[in-house]
Formats: structure tokens, C-alpha cells, sequence
């Protein structure tokens, strides 16, 4: 097997994810804005329309990974649309807020084990991410920060996954060669684009709600 000199990794849903449910984030804005507790079925049926929604071509296709206002208008009118200014007045816009707020996110377990890991054994780590609001915040307060040789992000780079130049350009900046490199995420249609780019994948399945992501496994690659 090629020896790997740099692995990269998606961020959301592989390194990090969004502390507890989207139940979770619409109550507490909602009592941000000092209102009682929500109604937990229609919140939740609300959070299951955006999750329904924001995966589609049609949402994809709004560019709200390329400009942090795009991100902004995309994302607020999804969740004005499934519902969430209905349960209450101006709760898309303060769920926006709380779901771009450094501390909404949280490391998988076995995140900062992994990247220690891998920076012990030599190797370069970077972060290739289709995100429209900066990611740095979230990273440095969850300490991974310094495990990280490299971050690209869609809206700085001015492409999304899977386009060959999002990888390329980590790779170039890692100073390592594609087939050394090994691209580590969770999305088939977007993070196997490292394939073209002449890198190999390694794609993990849906995280379950608690507990380790599996990114031990990585290790086990290198």
C-alpha cells in the first residue's frame, strides 16, 4: 500500500458536529427570545422538514457554501419555510445564529485521539470543508486547531466538494502529493471527489447519536 504522508478530513459530521439535536438548538433560541417551552412535536416535525429539505439538489443548488450572507439567507429562509417562525416569530433567525456560534459545536470522542495520532506519527493534517461561515472559531475552542496543518474552505476557495481544487489546493498547501494523501469523511456524492483528485477515501457511515465516530480506523490506515 502507498505509505500516506497527510490525511484530510471533512469537518461537519466527521471531526464536529452540532451540540445535541436541532430539537435542541430551536428550543433554546427560543428561550433566548424568552419565550415558554415549544411544543415538542411540532418542533420536532420542524427540525425533520429542515433535515428532509437540506440535503436536496435544489437546496445544493443555492450556493450558500460559496458567501457567508448566501449561507445566511439560504439556511434562514429553510427554516422559516419548514415551519420555525410559525412556532415562533423571528426563531429562524436566532437558530441561524446559534447553529453558526462557535459554541453550538461539539468534537466527536475520538476526534482529538485521532488527530493526536496522526501528528505523533509524522503525518500532515488538513480540513477540507464545504461550509459558508468560518469554521476556525468552532476548531480553536474545541483544541483541535493545533493538529491542523490546513484548512480549506468553500467559501474562501470559491468551490465546493467535489470539484478536484478543493483537494488539490489542501494537498498543495501540505506540500504532499495526491496519491499520498488520504481523504477521510462521511459523504459519498461530495468527500469521494478526493478519488479524481487522484487521493484515496476512506468514507465513514452515519455517526450514531453518542459515542466515538470510528476515526480510530484512520489510524489503523497509516
Amino acid at each position: 500500500m502507498t505509505r500516506f504522508e497527510a490525511v484530510l478530513f471533512d469537518a461537519g459530521d466527521t471531526l464536529i458536529r452540532l451540540s445535541g439535536s436541532g430539537e435542541t438548538l430551536l428550543h433554546k433560541a427560543a428561550a433566548g427570545r424568552g419565550a415558554g417551552p415549544l411544543d415538542p412535536d411540532e418542533a420536532g416535525a420542524a427540525w425533520q422538514r429542515v433535515l428532509d429539505r437540506s440535503s436536496t439538489a435544489e437546496e445544493m443548488a443555492k450556493g450558500r457554501d460559496l458567501d457567508p450572507e448566501r449561507h445566511r439567507q439560504v439556511w434562514t429562509a429553510l427554516y422559516a419555510e419548514a415551519g420555525c417562525d410559525k412556532l415562533l416569530p423571528g426563531l429562524s433567525d436566532d437558530l441561524y445564529a446559534l447553529t453558526v456560534a462557535a459554541e453550538s459545536w461539539e468534537a466527536f470522542d475520538d476526534t482529538l485521539p485521532t488527530l493526536r495520532g496522526l501528528h505523533e506519527r509524522g503525518l500532515r493534517i488538513g480540513v477540507v470543508s464545504d461550509t459558508g461561515f468560518d469554521l476556525r472559531p468552532a476548531l480553536d475552542r474545541l483544541g483541535l486547531t493545533p493538529y491542523l496543518d490546513t484548512i480549506v474552505m468553500s467559501f474562501e476557495h470559491g468551490a465546493c466538494k467535489p470539484a478536484v481544487t478543493c483537494f488539490t489546493a489542501a494537498a498543495e498547501r501540505l506540500g504532499v502529493a495526491p496519491e499520498r494523501t488520504l481523504m477521510v469523511g462521511d459523504n459519498p456524492l461530495t468527500d469521494s471527489g478526493a478519488v479524481t483528485a487522484g487521493m484515496f477515501a476512506f468514507l465513514l457511515p452515519k455517526p450514531s447519536p453518542t459515542g466515538p465516530r470510528g476515526l480510530t480506523h484512520v489510524l489503523s490506515l497509516v
